[in-house]
């Protein structure tokens, strides 16, 4: 079953990067007034959104807890804390370059690291985990778990933009990763990526998989490339 389950969360993770890469596609129509709107508004895509993010942050607490809930393999953590730290360091240089009163500080990178570092340390307590995820859900949606103060007070110390391109908050979506978690501590992942919508030997689910082996650097160059083709366009193309 393991090699099955492993190619069950590759192919929903790229499913999760080819829904995104068609999210930022339709946002570029929009920025290039293409087509025209509200995004950040429309309930259809703030569904998407919401999807798009849940499905990434679930698969990473999925995978974290497949690859170290037995024993802890450092020689992997120190490559995702470098790869991630680097991946991160990199949006944060590129958005203060573009956007120099707005660049990220902590973006979705930022926040898998992080999280990733808070999952490790839970893996074996799956309990404290199930309470802290309800504890967060609860939280967030009654709205007394936050963390608008501690950014507040960080800004000034910190020199942070009051205003920022992507503040990717904590809560409730630490709470996502510990349902990817709660998922694999509970064997619920071996029915779920078991499904026939996963087998490998559909042609697009070989496509998917790779996509989701290569998920970090598909979300990486994947909008540079989009914008740049749309600037392209326009400038040389378009009449």
């Amino acid at each position: 079953m393991r090699t099955q389950r492993i190619d069950g969360l590759d192919i929903f993770r790229g499913l999760a990067i080819l829904f995104m890469i068609l999210y930022h596609f339709t946002y570029d129509l929009n920025y290039f007034h293409i087509i025209s709107v509200n995004m950040n508004h429309s309930p259809s895509f703030i569904i998407a959104r919401y999807t798009i993010m849940s499905m990434f942050l679930v698969s990473v607490g999925i995978s974290l807890t497949l690859a170290h809930k037995n024993r802890i393999n450092w020689a992997n953590i120190r490559k995702r804390i470098l790869q991630l730290g680097l991946a991160s360091l990199a949006v944060t240089i590129a958005t203060s370059i573009i956007f120099p009163t707005t660049w990220i500080y902590f973006g979705i990178l930022h926040f898998v690291l992080f999280a990733s570092l808070i999952t490790l340390a839970l893996l074996k307590f799956p309990r404290v985990t199930l309470l802290l995820t309800l504890l967060i859900f609860i939280g967030s949606l009654t709205g007394l778990l936050h963390m608008h103060g501690l950014y507040a007070l960080l800004q000034n110390p910190l020199n942070l933009p009051k205003h920022t391109e992507d503040l990717f908050p904590l809560f409730p979506w630490l709470g996502v990763v510990f349902v990817g978690t709660l998922i694999v501590h509970y064997n619920l992942h071996q029915k779920i990526f078991g499904l026939k919508i996963f087998n490998n030997s559909f042609t697009i689910n070989k496509f998917l998989k790779k996509m989701g082996q290569n998920s970090l650097l598909i979300y990486l160059i994947h909008q540079p490339i989009l914008f740049g083709a749309f600037e392209l366009y326009f400038r040389f193309f378009s009449k």
